[in-house]
């Protein structure tokens, strides 16, 4: 085979897997482009699985001798062993994994090779390779993704009680415990691995005999090797089997999706762990140091998932770009599917491990959390709450009331419960000493036990349900 370093301008030798139609090898620069071994010999399992499948069905057909069948079997087993191992020597020239197995697969055994590829393209056995290796990438996601919720479970169990300020607009809102806050984010995740499932059962269709576009006149038998390879069966349309790429934009979109999840997350930490906050304490294991500035401590980890993130939806908008225009069946466009895929998996499956590891050895400060708790006015609605109950206000009239005795405090440089009773009932007569007792943050928490809310008691049993929905 010609070498990987020629000229740009000369002939090449002709590829002799697909070289009888032409009389002049490609152009190096076209070689260059055409060429994706160096990212898809990722899918070297996949394609060997597959062409084991292909070629077992071929001999229970009569199509292939069983002779040939043994050693093309032997052979595939040998080429795997040697990648496996780092002995394979993949060839540029070779364009990609299949051709890379079938060349070697002829030297290792002869001819016999070349009967493997009756009643098959490679258009249909890409498809096959990226399905198989996304559907073991998304079961692998929905492992991590599982882990990643038992840690987020460990805090909000430990911290059921832990009153910290609930925030919108990064403003202070009402209280409500550190527990309901990672219950959250177990709640998102269990999303996500939903969206990852979803995605799943439409992915498992077997492309494989399909052909180039159109099937294929041997007698195959589809089914079997569907099944051969945990697919639920084969799918129905030749031409959608080998362009169909939705599989892939559809893990990408339940990528995407968790990234920014994890992203908000992640975002979260690095507020929280600055000293402005001092929420939680990072792990060393997870934070970085300064070059110059020897008293930081950086969340580094929460920072690169958080622009991982980025990466993942690029990946998602990317392959949609190339697939809005194709027109079926196959085009070579299709080619440009692996690299996102394979870069979006490996990003997330790091940025999950990464925060995993974050959530599981953060120290939450429970002291810092309640402090912040306690400014901010976070108790104002139970005051409004507390007229609409006891005084029968209107929730409006009982809004407007709060929101005087709010700017009342504000002006005194005081808490809404440093207040005193005879300044309030300057605003509202009728309130009486019993509204301190309203004020309370433990009181606050605990009255809000309506499902799904924040209460203490709710957070523990919403634990242990979410622990038997998805662990």
């Amino acid at each position: 085979m010609a070498n990987n370093n020629s000229d740009s301008g000369g002939s090449r030798e002709i590829n002799a897997l697909w070289g009888g139609r032409f009389t002049e090898g490609p152009n190096a620069l076209m070689e260059a482009i055409n060429a994706s071994i160096p990212f898809d010999q990722r899918l070297f399992a996949q394609d060997i699985a597959g062409s084991k499948a292909h070629a077992a069905m071929l001999v229970a057909q009569g199509i292939l001798t069983a002779e040939d069948g043994a050693s093309i079997a032997q052979g595939l087993d040998t080429i795997l062993q040697e990648i496996e191992s780092g002995q394979f020597n993949f060839q540029t020239a070779l364009e990609d994994i299949h051709m890379n197995v079938e060349s070697r697969l002829r030297e290792l055994i002869g001819d016999a090779a070349g009967r493997l590829h009756t009643a098959r393209s490679r258009n249909d056995q890409v498809a096959t390779d990226l399905r198989l290796w996304v559907r073991e990438t998304m079961d692998g996601a929905d492992t991590a993704l599982q882990g990643l919720q038992a840690a987020l479970l460990d805090q909000a169990e430990a911290h059921a009680d832990a009153i910290m300020p609930g925030f919108t607009h990064l403003q202070a809102a009402q209280p409500v415990t550190f527990g309901h806050h990672m219950l959250a984010y177990v709640e998102m995740f269990g999303r996500d691995r939903g969206r990852l499932a979803d995605a799943r059962v439409r992915l498992n269709e077997s492309p494989l005999g399909a052909g180039a576009l159109a099937g294929t006149s041997f007698p195959i038998d589809r089914v079997v090797t569907a099944k051969a390879l945990g697919f639920d069966h084969p799918m129905a349309n030749s031409l959608d089997a080998v362009s169909a790429r939705d599989f892939a934009l559809e893990f990408l979109s339940a990528a995407a999706i968790c990234a920014t999840h994890l992203s908000r997350l992640a975002e979260e930490l690095v507020v929280w762990s600055s000293a402005q906050f001092r929420f939680v304490s990072m792990s060393d294991a997870f934070s970085t140091g300064s070059s110059m500035l020897p008293q930081k401590k950086n969340p580094d980890a929460a920072e690169l998932v958080r622009a991982k993130s980025g990466r993942i939806i690029g990946a998602l908008t990317g392959l949609a770009i190339v697939m809005k225009g194709l027109p079926l069946a196959y085009s070579k466009d299709m080619q440009e599917d692996k690299e996102p895929v394979f870069d979006a998996a490996d990003s997330l499956a790091l940025c999950v491990a990464a925060m995993t590891g974050m959530i599981g050895q953060m120290t939450v400060n429970r002291d810092k959390l309640r402090a912040a708790a306690s400014q901010g006015f976070t108790n104002a609605t139970d005051l409004a709450d507390w007229l609409v109950r006891e005084l029968d206000l209107p929730f409006r009239d009982a809004h407007h009331v709060t929101g005087a005795l709010v700017r009342l405090a504000e002006d005194r440089g005081c808490g809404l419960d440093d207040l005193s009773l005879a300044d309030m009932q300057t605003v509202e007569p009728r309130i009486t000493e019993a509204v301190f007792a309203a004020l309370d943050l433990d009181y606050s928490v605990a009255s809000r036990n309506s499902f799904g809310g924040t209460a203490p008691d709710n957070v523990r049993e919403a634990a242990v349900s979410a622990r038997e929905r998805y662990l």
